[in-house]
Formats: structure tokens, sequence, C-alpha cells
């Protein structure tokens, strides 16, 4: 009977291997030959899971567009069968879970297509997939009895089919490797970003897309120890690996920097057998933390990014400068090839990896190495603010907890950018770092990076507590949180009678969902311009009024109110009269309608995707509002007298034409409302007719063009090496500055006289001579954080960044800084609010 029994398994696992495809066969053509829709992906891996059992399907999610999100775990059978305790070992390694572990299995996560028209590395998936799971594949067997490996095909779904679908349609039936043919120019907005438009590359700390933040449930679910994050770069470059580029955040750990040449140096060799060039050490640096390499170094693990030359441009084969065709399969291979090498040194190094992942979790958590060691917040101000910035810190698995009372503490604030004495509440945050996510607290809390060189890919300052507007203070003592954090549980808001007026806040971009969700009802707000008191309670100009009389004709309107305030946490008072203790009564006409804008969004060729889709994001997700989109190449079809706001993002260049832009200034001055971003401006500034220019007066112009002179006659003597060094000297790369804000404007209610702008930007105007200088540099000593070119750093005070001019009966709202940048600023996005809801009302 036993022999019987092993003969039908034997002839089972004989049928199971026979019903193994490979991608070729299963897909029916060759990798390379064309791009593989998403569904056929999903039906490989799927194909392959069914019958092996060295193979797991874990999906983690879906995108915007309904598309599934999943990896693919791979390793021996024998680790498949122990795989919970493998995950749940390497947790301790961390301290997240306690105990100590009795495996040493490496886990090697990797990450393909996060960038949508990067096509080719899910196609390399396929190929990599189906060698590491076939189990004819002896070196594969060996490979994966010490690691497993997660494998993300395709971290993008949305870009991806919006870049593919759109090849498929352009593709020539013959290869076609011209340059100037029409499938090597993919139109706007591309691929890359994902259904908002948004760089998922560049989200792994803030986590705001769902891509990002369902992903990041699962990695921190297993933690990796090496993380490979593969991309594609320009035409004429060939093809870059590990080790990275300076600047090097001065957290790396010594392993982590060797392993990165140990991969190098083993990649290498395989590129040197196959004659192919590569680059390492050049422009890809780790010190930004949300990219898809450095947010796994913070967390411990060896991060890499894989870049070969192709992109969206080359499709299935292009010519590059040197005139060689680049084509798919090539791509492919060398992709391929790059993974192989991965999942290789993490099977020589699996012992290795494991142990000094254990031990830069004890050593950081026992020993914090930065300047900074524990972060209070100040828990007695902005409540949405707060609760946003825990929300974050949640996400990333970082613990805090409640100061108590304390007095004589030194530390920096964060705000002033001065060393001051101050003392804690019951209230008060503490985030320290010894603990489990000890590197990432004090990276993301981090006032200012150390830079080793200044030529860096990304912005160099995200301090959490400038970000979200709060008021917080970094040590560099060790504090300790003396009492867990609990949660203060909402009370919620009762019917009580019929008040004449709720009055709700107006400081956090949670009040400004309120108000949009108010809007769609239908619901009549009033906003009050200045502050005043009543019932014993001050309340500050902009905040809310939900007025009985204006709605006394609205079903349920007490219902509606409290239940939409109850659902998003609003703490609402009341008052029973019009007639306040100071400031302006209920009905003067400085308490304003809001009147519910109808907005217009463009977009389309000429203006920035990345921006256009944080706005998007933020109308849809963020405040649940609607919001029209039209491609400003078509405006001139478009009857603009519909909408009450239109938004111009930034650019690469002026995309309204001469008849398009007369036709919005005419809509503006019969009363519309423009906000314009970043290099929207250059449409405006120093043209007749408007109030916009980068100097005040003819004299400073002068003066100004003259040093620039002066120092160019200096730097065409510098080497030629050094011109890159230079030319970021105009330049700035997240430079944080403090706004001073003129409060009694609406574009700065609920913003308690200060913000903090992140400067992506060299652009600097002057003081507007007619319109309101909403929020403005003063003086030098408003820089705080992050880098700014030398020569433009000067120039930056007494500069207006947030401003209005009136046209007509309209308004023009100038917005020098992007408030809204990667969705992550938060602080920002109530100005923004305000710009849409609150001005010229």
């Amino acid at each position: 009977m036993k022999k019987i029994q092993l003969l039908l398994l034997t002839f089972l696992v004989a049928l199971s291997v026979k019903a193994q495809k490979s991608p070729e066969e299963f897909l029916g053509y060759p990798l390379g030959e064309r791009f593989t829709p998403h569904h056929r992906v999903v039906a490989y891996f799927e194909h392959l899971a069914a019958s092996l059992p060295n193979v797991e399907l874990v999906y983690y999610g879906e995108t915007y567009e309904n598309r599934p999100l999943f990896v693919a775990l791979v390793s021996s059978p024998a680790n498949m069968t122990n795989i919970e305790n493998i995950r749940l070992d390497n947790l301790k390694r961390t301290g997240m879970v306690e105990g100590s572990p009795s495996s040493q299995v490496a886990l090697n996560w990797m990450q393909y297509n996060v960038h949508g028209n990067e096509a080719v590395a899910t196609e390399a998936a396929m190929m990599t997939f189906w060698q590491i799971a076939d189990p004819k594949n002896a070196q594969s067997k060996e490979w994966t009895q010490s690691q497993v490996l997660i494998l993300d095909p395709c971290a993008n779904p949305d870009g991806r089919e919006r870049y593919t679908s759109w090849y498929g349609q352009k593709q020539n039936n013959r290869l076609q490797p011209d340059p100037q043919s029409v499938e090597h120019f993919e139109p706007w907005p591309g691929g890359r970003p994902n259904h908002y438009l948004m760089d998922l590359n560049r989200d792994w700390a803030w986590q705001t897309q769902k891509e990002t933040e369902e992903r990041l449930k699962l990695y921190h679910e297993w933690m990796p120890h090496l993380f490979v994050d593969f991309h594609e770069q320009g035409i004429n470059e060939p093809f870059y690996f590990a080790p990275a580029a300076p600047p090097l955040h001065e957290q790396l750990s010594p392993f982590q920097h060797e392993f990165q040449e140990i991969f190098g140096r083993n990649t290498a060799r395989y590129f040197d057998e196959n004659s192919w060039d590569y680059f390492t050490k050049e422009r890809f640096d780790l010190l930004y933390p949300a990219y898809g390499d450095t947010y796994p170094m913070y967390n411990g693990a060896i991060g890499m990014t894989i870049e070969q030359g192709g992109s969206g441009r080359a499709g299935l084969g292009m010519l590059n400068a040197l005139g060689d065709t680049v084509t798919l399969k090539d791509r492919i291979i060398h992709q391929h090839t790059a993974g192989i090498s991965a999942i290789e040194v993490t099977a020589k190094n699996a012992s290795r990896l494991t142990d000094e992942f254990a031990k830069y979790f004890k050593s950081n958590s026992a020993n914090p190495r930065a300047k900074y060691k524990s972060f209070v917040i100040k828990g007695d101000q902005n409540a949405g603010r707060v609760k946003a910035l825990l929300a974050l810190l949640d996400k990333n698995k970082i613990q805090y907890g409640f100061a108590g009372n304390r007095s004589g503490i030194k530390g920096l604030d964060y705000m002033t950018g001065k060393s001051v004495t101050f003392s804690t509440t019951e209230k008060d945050i503490i985030v320290n770092s010894y603990q489990p996510k000890s590197v990432l607290t004090q990276v993301l809390f981090e006032p200012q990076a150390t830079l080793q060189d200044s030529i860096t890919y990304d912005i160099t300052s995200w301090a959490l507590p400038l970000a979200y507007g709060v008021q917080a203070y970094a040590l560099e003592s060790r504090l300790d949180a003396p009492k867990g954090f609990e949660k203060e549980p909402f009370i919620a808001n009762a019917l009580d009678g019929k008040p004449l007026a709720y009055i709700s806040p107006w400081n956090a971009t949670q009040d400004a969902k309120f108000l949009a969700a108010l809007l769609r009802e239908g619901i009549r707000v009033r906003v009050t311009n200045y502050a005043f008191e009543t019932g014993g309670q001050s309340y500050p100009a902009g905040s809310l009024l939900i007025h009985r009389n204006g709605n006394q004709y609205k079903k349920d309107f007490d219902k509606i109110v409290v239940d939409l305030a109850n659902e998003m946490e609003i703490s609402l008072k009341t008052s029973t009269t019009g007639y306040v203790d100071k400031g302006k009564d209920f009905g003067s006409s400085d308490v304003r309608t809001i009147k519910a804008p109808k907005v217009a969004l463009l977009g389309g060729s000429g203006t920035s995707s990345l921006n256009f889709g944080e706005l998007w994001y933020f109308f849809e997700q963020e405040l649940d509002y609607p919001v029209s989109i039209i491609e400003a190449d078509m405006l001139g079809r478009m009857d603009l007298y519909g909408y009450d706001v239109v938004i111009m993002p930034s650019s690469y260049g002026s995309y309204l034409s001469e008849t398009n832009f007369k036709k919005v200034m005419d809509w503006v001055k019969a009363g519309g409302k423009l906000i314009a971003i970043e290099n929207a401006l250059m449409a405006f500034a120093d043209k007749e007719g408007f109030d916009l220019s980068k100097f005040d007066t003819e004299e400073e112009k002068k003066a100004a063009e003259k040093a620039e002179k002066e120092i160019q006659n200096v730097e065409r003597l510098e080497p030629y090496q050094e011109r890159e060094r230079m030319g970021i000297s105009t330049t700035a790369a997240g430079a944080v500055y403090e706004l001073k804000l003129d409060e009694t404007h609406p574009l700065a209610f609920g913003m308690g006289g200060k913000f903090y702008t992140l400067k992506n930007n060299g652009s600097r105007y002057a003081y507007l001579n007619n319109g309101v200088n909403a929020g403005i540099i003063q003086n030098n000593d408003a820089y705080r954080f992050g880098y700014i070119g030398s020569k433009i750093k000067p120039r930056m005070a007494q500069s207006m960044v947030y401003g209005v001019e009136n046209q007509g009966r309209g308004q023009i709202v100038y917005m020098v800084d992007n408030p809204m940048f990667r969705s992550f600023w938060e602080s920002g996005k109530l100005l923004m609010a305000n710009a849409i809801f609150l001005v010229g009302q």
C-alpha cells in the first residue's frame, strides 16, 4: 500500500512539474516581443503559485483603478512550510516582537515597476520569478534554502497600464527605433506616476497614496534584510547599480555600506562577462527618506536602486546617441541579471545579513547615533495637526508616549531654530530614539540632514514638526515617556435643542474637509473675518459659523451638521445669540457667507503633472470635493463663466496661448479667482498690468545684474568639472523658511500668524505694491533648514511668497512656493483651502 502511495505521489509531482510553464509558454510569445498587460502578469503568477509548493501569493491591496497589488513569496518547500515562524523570527530581531529568533533565513524583497513607464521591470520580474520558482533549476533550489524571496512584480499597475496601453496603440508593426517616431514621445501626463499622478517612489515615509500605505503594512509584517528597487533611466545612460552616490546619510551602518559594495562587485562580474556597460557611485544618493532604497536603509535593510537605460521613450527599441538600438529584450536581460546577482549574494551572505540586521536594531535602540535623541511635541496646541502627525508616526510604527510635568528641559525649538529652555505638561508627547524604529525616528525628526555633498538628488529638509506646523523641540539627551500614549476619546457632539449657530474651528485639514462636506450637503456656512468672544469663549478670525438663518428650510439641518462633525471628530461649539461680547456680531457684513465654489483645475501638456496630481488628490481624497479638469490647450473651447475658481498648477513653461491668457484674464476681471502656483507665476511676472515683479525698483534690478555678472566673471575661470556644483548655487533643494503671515487676510486664516514654507525653487518676487502680501520672508533670519544656493540665499529677504492681487472684480492668488508638495507638507493644505474657499468671499 505504501509503495502504491509513493508511486502515486511521484506521478502527481511529475505531472505538476510538467504543468509548469515558462513565461513564453504561458503568454504565447517570448519576453521582450511586446509589453505584457497587467492582468496577464497576474495570471502568470497565479499559474505558478497554484501548482508549486515553493510559491505563495500574498495580495496586499488594490490600486485606485481597482487593480490587484500582490507579492510572490518564493523559497524552498521546507521554508514555505515554516514561513510564519521565519517571519516572526525576523520581527524578533527588530524588537518589534518579543523573543529570540531560532532561524537565519534572509528576506530579500525585490520591487519592480514603481514608475509605470519604466515598464521593462515587470517583464524582468516574470523572467526572474520563473528562474527561481522553476523546480528543475538546481541553482535556484540551492539559493532558496537560505532566503525567502518577496517579489512584487508591479508596484504601480495603474501607471504601467497607462503607458503600455498608449504604447500599444502607437507602436509600429516592425521595430522602429527612430527617436522621432511617435511611439517614442509619450504624451502628458505619462505613465510614471500612479492614478493621481503622484510619484510612488517619493512617498514611502509619507504614505499618502493607497498603494504605498498598503505596501508598507506588508513591509512592516516582514521587515526585509535586502530591498532591491528596479527602475529605468534615460536612453543614453547604460546601467546603474549600487554602491550609491554621496550624500550618504550619516546614519547608515558600516555593513550597509559594505554590502552595497559586495553586491556591486558581484553584479559587475556578470556585466563584465557580457561586455555590458554600467556605472556606480554616481547620481543616486541615499538621503531623502521616502525613496524605495533609503526608507529600507533607515529600517535596517540594504536598500538599492537599479537603473536600466531606456525608460518610456525606448519602447520596444530606440536608437541612443551612439546610434545603437536599445531593445526591450536587452533591457529585460540586464535587469534580470542584476536581480539574479542580488539573489545570489543574499544566499551567500544570509547568516551575516540576519546577524547584522539584528545588530542594527539592538545597537541603535540602545545607543542612538544622531545628535538629537528625543523629541517633544506640545500637546496643548492645534489638535487636528497633532492628530495628523501622530497618525503618520503610527503608519511608520514609531512609538511615543505622554511626557508628564517637567521643567528646565533644554532643546532646539524647531520654529525659531534656537536652543531654549522649556517645560512639559501631561498633554505633551515624547518621541525618543530608544526604540526599534530608532534610526527612522531620528531621520524624520532631524532638523537638518548633514550633507557630505550639496549636489543631491532631492530635497534636504523634511522635519516633521515644520511640515505639520506644530510646536516641538529636539533634545540631545534621552527623555523617556513615563506614561504610554492613550488617545483622548472624542466626545461626540449631541443634538441639544436648536442653537442659533454652530461654531467650528478652522486650523487643520480636517476642518477644511468638514467645510467641504457641509457645502456638498447644501448647508450655508459663514466665515468670521475678525476674532470674537461670546459665551465666555474666544474664537479667532476664520472660525466657521453654521447659522440657522439661511438653513432654516434645510430638512434635518441640525442632524446633518452634528453627524458630519461627529464623523470627522470636529468639536462644535454653539451660540444662542448673534450678539457677541467682543468683535463683530453674527449679522455683520464682515461675517461672510461662503459660496460653494465651482472649481476647475488646469492640466495637460505644459503643466506639471506632479503638481496637478497633488491638487487632484487633495480635492478627491482629502477634501472629497468636486473639481472639473480642463486641459489647458482646450481652454479656447471652454466656458469659464461656469466656474468660480481656476487653478493653474506649476509648469515647465508657459502653457497658455496669448488668446487663452486673455480669455482667462477677462474671466478674472469679471469676478473669477485664479490660483497660480510656482512656475505658473511666470505668466504674470514683470508684465504690464500686473503687480507681480522680481525686483522692487529698476536700480535693484541693475544691482542684481551687476552682482551676477561679477560672479560669472569669476566662475568662467573655474575648472570645467566644477560647473555642476556652481550651477546649484541658484537653486533651492527643500530649504525651509519661516513666513510672516498677515493674520487679517483670509489666505492666512487658521495658520497662527506664521507658516514654514518648503522652498524648492530659486524664484524671488518683490512685495506687491497694490496687492496683499499675505506671506512674506522678512529678513535672512527667516531661514531655518535645508539647502539653498549661495547666490540666491542673500536675496530672499523682503520677498513675497504668498500674495493676492485684485484684477477688476476678481483676484489672482500668487503662490511662489507649492504648499501641496508631495501631499506630505501637511500645514500647507490649510493654506490651499483658504485660497479655494475663503479668499474673495
